[in-house]
């Protein structure tokens, strides 16, 4: 690096400090700070030297090519020493002085600062200088801690880079994962009695506070209701709607729905089988099956001119069924993709296997095939550095290049073959063999669990009941059922839907009421837009009581129930959404199944299946979320508005406006912003579809 040793740049530095080390290593802290020390393992001191006119450069090489400089593949994200700034340029010769200094970031943000001596300096022209750019390394007070800063923002963003990968490194939540690592442990929810840091958590009196309110404002109106109706419930006009039209039909339905689901599993089986590739024909039955599922649904309940309570209930259950069918199906016809390709292999082992070795190579080049010839290159060089290999849910070794492709390849050619020739195109084929083997296996504790053993009627109906929307071979489980638990969360789901059921017929049911009735007097449009703030104003609270307690139902009890009841571990439905300060965070704490479901089947599958880049993955990802919200409120409302799917589509530039100066780092005002269009947003959404 250019400008190092300037004395105006940086004073020269005591002759004790860790800078007369022949090499130093250390690491880049996230406030910028070096923490360097000398190498012990062959540090050697030089002598203090004259550094007003030595020139300093830096170069980046890894640790297996500190010796080989003409070997240098430069990465995208090094730092090359050698002339006055520019564009990183590639190189094949080194150029350092007494006092030159080697950085190179790692992949995982550690750096190495050389200092070496101008023995064994080959000097280049101008013209074939490596390219470089400047930074100051500056003392602090801490022996061996420097301050590495640059003007240049190339430098910057490299070094930022660094630091991200060091934290990715040291935090696995922030790797990249692959389709089956989704991490499933034993935890609780928060707000359930036996998590001990509910309990412990310093908000936990106004958890209770809540509580307490919504039994008092039950007690205040279902008095009144009694009082004025001679029932808790009013005018009962919500608990009619509830149970006085096609409740047995809405249970049929249900179970017809449900017991369809089966039918993914039985295409599963016929893809082990060998009756159907899923590469080939397999996903698209599958496609085809969840569309022709979803549209039925939809159809019916048109059909049958059901009330917004059934429609509610039958939309969002089959949704989660859509989801857990689609999971199910496109893990295993991964998983039978891998399984093919697996026994592929192990009949070319066996092929392998009961060839006769002979003796030694035709001497004529020509004698041999090429293909042989590459094999034996690989195989050579398999165990020296391993190179990458392609997804390995190929089962046509013509149309890849990898090094079980050449050994196929050396096997069809007819060849004699060594015997070390031999052992070494085993130990390729083995290799590969473990790898699928391992990801068959997936997350199973055993073999008895791993592809296709999990291919059964009870794994299936297993998989239905849990309380997840991302298949696994195997979960977190807990040893026994607790029902009194059990008990406590099913009388804790039946007693907030009571207070939801007093809380819609008092507060809710009345100005949608009024809606009707303007319609039905056939009030103007333009009248009734002059009425909005009225209905808007009167939903407010209800709406985002309303909100709460049904997330409170289906999250914290019903999903609850049902891990007991599966003796399911991993009750990590939630976050602390209600600490959010960002609408991209709410989205993924508030509902972590269908996060973890759109993570792994949308974003990812996105990326992997069609190559799309990480922000068109993320589009995409909004888009299908506003659909289907969009498609909820269709079958609510009996028509289409799209006033919910704009909204959701709004969410992306709110996304983007947290990360921006105004909002970043402000989490008290980006907190109030998300209160403000929770508490909000639902009443006036409501209020739109009701009135225009």
């Amino acid at each position: 690096m250019d400008g190092l040793a300037q004395p105006s740049r940086r004073p020269v530095l005591p002759t004790n400090d860790t800078l007369d080390a022949h090499e130093l290593v250390g690491s880049i802290q996230n406030d910028g700070t070096a923490s360097l020390k000398p190498r012990h393992d062959q540090t050697t001191y030089l002598p203090s030297a004259d550094t007003s006119n030595s020139s300093s450069s830096t170069s980046l090489t890894s640790d297996e090519d500190i010796e080989d400089y003409d070997k240098i593949k430069l990465d995208p994200d090094t730092i090359v020493d050698g002339s006055s700034g520019g564009p990183l340029g590639d190189a094949t010769t080194d150029d350092r002085s007494d006092q030159d200094l080697s950085l190179k970031p790692s992949r995982s943000g550690v750096g190495h600062i050389r200092k070496k001596s101008d023995t064994n300096t080959r000097q280049l022209s101008p013209d074939s200088r490596r390219k470089s750019i400047q930074i100051r390394l500056e003392k602090t007070d801490r022996k061996g801690h420097y301050i590495l800063t640059a003007d240049d923002p190339d430098i910057r963003d490299i070094l930022r880079k660094g630091m991200e990968r060091e934290e990715a490194s040291q935090d696995p939540s922030k790797k990249a994962r692959s389709l089956r690592d989704l991490v499933f442990t034993r935890q609780f929810t928060t707000f359930d009695r036996q998590n001990p840091l509910s309990a412990e958590s310093p908000f936990h009196g106004f958890f209770t506070l809540f509580w307490l309110a919504m039994v008092l404002m039950f007690l205040k109106v279902s008095a009144y209701n009694w009082r004025e109706h001679g029932s808790i419930f009013g005018g009962n006009e919500v608990f009619k709607i509830m149970f006085g039209h096609d409740v047995l039909i809405l249970g049929l339905t249900d179970g017809v729905m449900v017991s369809s689901s089966v039918l993914g599993f039985l295409l599963q089986k016929a893809i082990v089988k060998n009756y159907i590739s899923w590469n080939r024909s397999g996903w698209i039955i599958q496609n085809a099956w969840q569309t022709f599922f979803l549209g039925f649904v939809v159809w019916w309940m048109f059909h049958r001119e059901w009330p917004w309570t059934h429609t509610i209930f039958m939309v969002l259950h089959t949704m989660v069924f859509l989801m857990k069918q689609h999971s199910y199906s496109f893990y295993n016809g991964h998983l039978s993709v891998v399984y093919r390709r697996r026994n592929m292999l192990r009949q070319k082992l066996r092929a392998l296997r009961d060839m006769e070795p002979i003796e030694s190579l035709p001497n004529s080049p020509q004698g041999i095939s090429p293909a042989v010839t590459s094999a034996i290159d690989q195989a050579d060089t398999h165990e020296k550095k391993r190179r990458p290999v392609p997804l390995r849910t190929s089962t046509n070794l013509d149309n890849e290049t990898s090094d079980v492709a050449r050994v196929a390849l050396a096997m069809e050619s007819g060849q004699p073959l060594t015997l070390e020739q031999m052992q070494a195109f085993q130990r390729i084929i083995e290799e590969e063999i473990a790898v699928l083997d391992q990801e068959l296996k997936g997350k199973a504790q055993s073999d008895e669990k791993s592809y296709p053993n999990n291919l059964t009627l009870s794994n299936f109906a297993d998989w239905t009941i849990l309380p997840t929307l991302v298949y696994e071979l195997e979960y977190p489980r807990q040893e026994q059922i607790n029902w009194w638990y059990v008990l406590e969360k099913s009388m804790a789901t039946f007693g907030t839907l009571c207070v939801m059921q007093v809380i819609s017929q008092a507060y809710i049911y009345p100005p949608v009421a009024e809606t009707v009735r303007m319609k039905e007097a056939g009030m103007s449009l333009e009248d009734r837009a002059k009425q909005m703030p009225w209905i808007v104003s009167d939903m407010l609270f209800p709406l985002l009581l309303e909100q709460l307690l049904s997330w409170y139902v289906i999250w914290e009890c019903v999903l609850n129930v049902l891990a007991e009841l599966t003796c399911f571990a991993d009750r990590g439905f939630y976050g602390d959404w209600w600490n959010s300060v960002s609408w991209d965070q709410y989205a993924r704490d508030w509902n972590r199944p269908v996060h973890n479901f759109l993570l792994r089947h949308v974003y990812h599958s996105s990326i992997s299946a069609f190559h799309l880049s990480k922000g068109t993955a993320t589009f995409v990802t909004f888009l299908l979320s506003a659909l289907v919200h969009e498609l909820v409120m269709a079958c609510l409302f009996k028509k289409v508005r799209g006033y919910l799917f704009t909204m959701q589509l709004l969410q992306m530039p709110l996304v983007m406006l947290s990360r921006t100066k105004l909002l970043k780092g402000r989490n008290l005002l980006g907190n109030v912003v998300f209160w403000i269009g929770l508490f909000v947003g639902p009443s006036v959404l409501t209020s739109f579809y009701l009135l225009i």
